[in-house]
């Protein structure tokens, strides 16, 4: 990436074109270390993002809005203060620093013409953006550099600005061809090193097109060159940068394939290999190339801590699930102590008092063995403690068995969850991870009375064969499936045996607790795939059962009103009675016929969907009992 001092002239170049004698009629600050400025120029309403991130610094032109916090920082607050419909009367570049200067022209609160600097420097993780009164004083920036962080330079209010010149670099525009032997001579560098250490914003990129250019070997040193191949090197080098003098940029990117390699404002003939693809703006080049990169690298600080979390829990896992493979190992001879104590009970009988140890055939293998043996205990008691050992070894081989078992799982857990953190796309995403989290008691909830939202959704892919696949970011969202989804995935498993193995496989459940005679029985039926789904249509239409019933029951009290409602529009008094009850009574019916109809018609909306879900199941469940003919 060559984000250095010649795309800075070519983005002042543009912005001087574009922004000059505009308005700024918005300030936003999305980002703790970004903002957002919204400017009416003569050439029509432009936002110029800025950036002063650490690891992705950038400035450029852009038709994207950001959402901004609710309450904005205090730097955008002091910036609204101050410059809010201010006119931009200049953008500069001091000499070929990563640096632009804004010279803001606006009214003070006395009402007085007055004029500030908004100053961008784009140095990696030494970015900035400063706010600078007429005599250089800051007022503020977005970082506050302390004198404990840089002794160099100190970028606080009430300081006075300045640039550090801790390279002692010269000016490319502006150099002699005399000083430019006498700088690169005093390097013992290789060439293209000691071109980019000796000359402000050259990146590594330019010193080995300049010295490509010349026909010059870049990893040979100075003091090798002779003087007319270095006067040949000084006017390459000139006639290179004479295009950032006239401004005649040519912004590009250089791609292999179709994986975006570099960019550069000027032609890299070195870059033969790849294809180069020309724009008109650089703000174009940079939104294109750093758009993705800077939208994971957000991403990827914004989900810090709960990588920590899980990456902390995961070795703690694995930590777990070693000593426990260890200690499992240990009881791989538990065996031997059962056959050591049936040993003893058998050939202990003519044991002499005392004895150390036990001589006898191993009647499992035809082997003799050596047994060892406490001589203050009596046989039985040896042939007992063998058998107390091998009891408690069988034991924990059946615990750790289990343990091993759930570490195993918690690790797999532990380990999608990390691979969901990596696929990571949205702010959405990583909520929803977290929730995950909590749920799965890896992270406590924080207590808030604002409800979360959570709006993300599956990767959405479509096969050859037109077939719709809906991929998981995480677990939660690998649950998720709609009844159209899961019409439509039965549908598919009609034509497909792999995925109808896949469910075949899916519904086989650990054995529960059962009577010895019985377990076996009962689980093979339970575990049968029909049974299994039977009870997955029974879960699936629970939820529209009981609307059901409640809307049965809601009809009901609705038709109890209108009747007494009709009821109390009857005249008792009336000598017509029989006329008027008629009328009622033929009413009611009326009524209690299209509420009926009406109750009908819901009901056979409500039952179609889960219907349609038990057919299709009840069909892949005999597909399945019928061995997937």
């Amino acid at each position: 990436m060559a984000f250095d001092g010649i795309v800075v002239a070519n983005l002042v170049h543009e912005l001087k074109q574009e922004l000059t004698n505009g308005r700024i009629a918005k300030i936003a600050q999305p980002e703790a270390d970004e903002l957002l400025l919204t400017i009416k120029s003569p050439a029509g309403q432009r936002r110029l993002c800025i950036s002063a991130s650490a690891s992705l610094p950038l400035i450029y032109l852009t038709d994207t809005n950001k959402p901004s916090p609710m309450t904005a920082p205090n730097f955008c607050m002091l910036l609204r203060k101050h410059i809010a419909n201010g006119r931009i009367v200049d953008i500069w570049q001091p000499k070929l620093e990563r640096i632009i200067h804004f010279t803001i022209e606006h009214l003070d609160e006395m009402g007085d013409l007055c004029r500030k600097d908004l100053i961008v420097e784009i140095m990696g993780k030494h970015s900035n953006i400063i706010f600078c009164n007429e005599e250089g004083m800051i007022i503020d920036s977005i970082k506050h550099v302390p004198a404990q962080m840089s002794s160099v330079r100190e970028v606080l209010p009430g300081r006075t600005y300045f640039i550090p010149d801790t390279m002692e670099k010269h000016d490319p525009l502006s150099i002699t061809a005399q000083d430019f032997i006498e700088t690169i001579d005093s390097k013992p560098l290789p060439l293209a090193k000691a071109i980019y250490t000796s000359f402000t914003g050259v990146s590594p990129i330019v010193a080995e097109e300049i010295c490509y250019l010349s026909g010059i070997d870049s990893s040979i040193t100075p003091k090798e060159l002779s003087e007319d191949i270095k006067l040949h090197l000084y006017n390459q080098f000139t006639i290179y940068f004479s295009a950032v003098s006239e401004g005649d940029f040519k912004p590009a990117i250089y791609y292999s394939g179709n994986e975006p390699k570099e960019f550069s404002s000027l032609p890299l003939s070195h870059f033969s290999n790849y294809t180069r693809k020309d724009f008109e703006s650089v703000s174009e080049v940079l939104d294109l190339y750093y758009s993705s990169r800077n939208a994971l690298t957000r991403i990827r600080q914004k989900s810090t801590d709960l990588r920590h979390i899980v990456q902390t829990a995961l070795e703690r896992a694995r930590k777990k699930y070693d000593l426990q493979v260890r200690q499992l190992k240990d009881t791989e001879n538990r065996d031997k102590f059962k056959v050591y104590g049936e040993l003893i009970n058998t050939y202990g009988y003519n044991l002499e008092p005392d004895a150390k140890k036990l001589d006898a055939l191993n009647y499992y293998t035809n082997e003799m063995v050596t047994i060892p043996l406490d001589p203050t205990k009596t046989p039985q008691e040896n042939a007992q403690r063998y058998f107390d050992k091998y009891n408690k070894q069988k034991r924990t081989f059946e615990a750790l068995s289990r343990l091993i078992e759930e570490t195993k799982e918690d690790i797999d857990y532990l380990e999608s969850v990390q691979n969901a953190l990596f696929i990571a796309q949205t702010e959405d995403d990583l909520a929803q991870v977290k929730e995950e989290l909590i749920e799965a008691g890896y992270m406590r909830r924080k207590f808030t009375k604002k409800k979360i939202k959570i709006k993300s959704q599956p990767l959405h892919y479509i096969s050859s064969d037109g077939y719709h696949m809906y991929v998981g970011k995480n677990n939660f969202q690998n649950e998720e499936m709609n009844t159209d989804e899961i019409i439509a995935f039965l549908e598919h498993m009609k034509h497909c045996d792999y995925c109808l193995n896949q469910l075949a496989d899916k519904y086989t459940d650990h054995a529960s607790s059962a009577p010895a005679y019985l377990k076996e029985t009962i689980m093979e039926r339970v575990t049968a795939p029909d049974i299994q789904i039977q009870k997955t249509a029974a879960d699936a239409t629970y939820k529209m059962r009981l609307f059901y019933e409640g809307l049965r029951t809601v009809v009901g009290v609705v038709l109890a009103l209108v009747m007494l409602f009709s009821l109390g529009q009857m005249d008792f008094v009336s000598p017509q009675l029989p006329q008027s009850t008629a009328k009622s009574s033929e009413t009611r019916r009326e009524i209690r016929t299209s509420l009926r109809n009406f109750s009908n018609g819901i009901t056979d909306g409500i039952s179609d969907a889960p219907q349609k879900v038990v057919n299709y199941i009840n069909s892949i469940s005999n597909t399945i009992t019928n061995g997937g003919n």
